[in-house]
């Protein structure tokens, strides 16, 4: 059963801009109503030129909710500057994926086969459209790619012996956005990027494999829009959805740092299989000095523009360790990436014209 978040005033103009579609009560049948507020973000912990320097608007002209009945969810819409988020897909797409990273093609392909997955990829996706079908490329075959401490699939652990430096520019936005919700301090030391397509999905679970929970989970979303469930302690709890939208930030703290998600469906827009607009402005001439945000080349972005067009990136950052915290000896732990388990967190259809 689906019904409308519902509310008055003002309350319904934060719910619209929230994107709080529906609740699911799946269990109960009966009829819930959502109430979202604004919530207080920490202005003074992030100085407007650090905020330049990751590419986000001043923390003072964020908007930012939470929703009753989840203490520590925050919901940011956008707050990127216009261009920057084309910086993010870019090193999701170029960057991110590769070596000494890990991503899901390593555990089928030889190594010397996915240390380009970029340059393998660009001129398919540039083509894409034309009319002429042709099988994926590396780069649409891509899932997940883990970052930092790299994250067990089979064990659900990470491990002091499987670790790669983490990407700077993404630790300083995520220090600025955890800051701005008040996290000073947080340390970007894990990051799972998951890569969807129309046909794919995300199955309920609990992000519980960092050793501090106290520190939050961050969540930034590009290209395609989705749904999100946000569901409770409990499996069986009816969960509350709401649309992801480019450029939006999660962020999962206190009470909701430990709450069941999914992600059902990813939503072609209004137009079907086009940009969001917001992803439509290139990146501005002028950056401030020590900007993590630099000014790609016309011609990648259009191999990034030809991906979004039917998909979506999600990235998560994660602190695993507490300050002066170790992680414990494992007897025969090798730490290494392994495919997921089938427990039916990131599935995708799979049809007989792919390959």
């Amino acid at each position: 059963m689906l019904s409308a978040c519902k509310g008055t005033g003002s309350g319904t103009a934060l719910a619209q801009s929230l994107g709080v579609v529906f609740l699911l009560c799946s269990l109960t049948r009966s009829v819930f109503f959502c109430q979202v507020f604004r919530s207080q973000l920490s202005i003074s912990s992030v100085s407007d030129q650090d905020a330049y320097r990751a590419g986000l608007q001043p923390v003072s002209q964020w908007k930012a909710y939470g929703l009753n009945g989840y203490p520590g969810f925050i919901f940011i819409p956008n707050p990127f500057l216009p261009g920057c988020q084309r910086h993010w897909v870019k090193q999701c797409l170029k960057l991110y994926p590769q070596k000494p990273n890990v991503c899901n093609l390593d555990l089928h392909m030889a190594p010397e086969e996915t240390i380009d997955l970029w340059g393998q990829s660009k001129e398919q996706l540039r083509r894409k459209g034309s009319g002429k079908k042709e099988p994926r490329s590396l780069l649409e075959k891509l899932r997940w790619v883990t970052l930092g401490y790299h994250y067990n699939w089979d064990t659900k652990k990470y491990s002091a012996n499987h670790h790669t430096p983490f990407p700077s520019d993404l630790a300083f936005l995520s220090e600025q956005v955890a800051a701005a919700c008040g996290f000073r301090g947080f340390q970007a030391q894990a990051g799972i990027l998951n890569y969807y397509h129309f046909d794919s999905s995300l199955g309920i679970h609990v992000d519980e494999s960092e050793l501090d929970h106290s520190r939050p989970l961050l969540s930034f979303s590009f290209g395609q829009s989705s749904i999100f469930l946000l569901g409770g302690l409990r499996r069986e709890e009816a969960p509350t959805a709401m649309f992801m939208h480019s450029g939006d930030i999660m962020v999962l703290s206190g009470r909701s740092r430990l709450l069941h998600h999914a992600v059902p469906r990813v939503l072609p827009g209004p137009g079907g299989a086009a940009l969001p607009p917001c992803l439509e402005q290139a990146l501005p001439a002028g950056l401030p000095a020590g900007a993590v945000v630099e000014r790609g080349s016309e011609e990648d972005w259009q191999v990034c523009a030809s991906y979004l067009r039917s998909s979506r990136i999600n990235v998560t950052v994660r602190q695993v360790l507490a300050d002066g915290q170790e992680f414990p000896e494992e007897a025969g732990a090798n730490g290494k990436g392994q495919a997921p388990a089938e427990d039916g967190q990131h599935r995708e259809k799979r049809h007989k014209t792919d390959s």
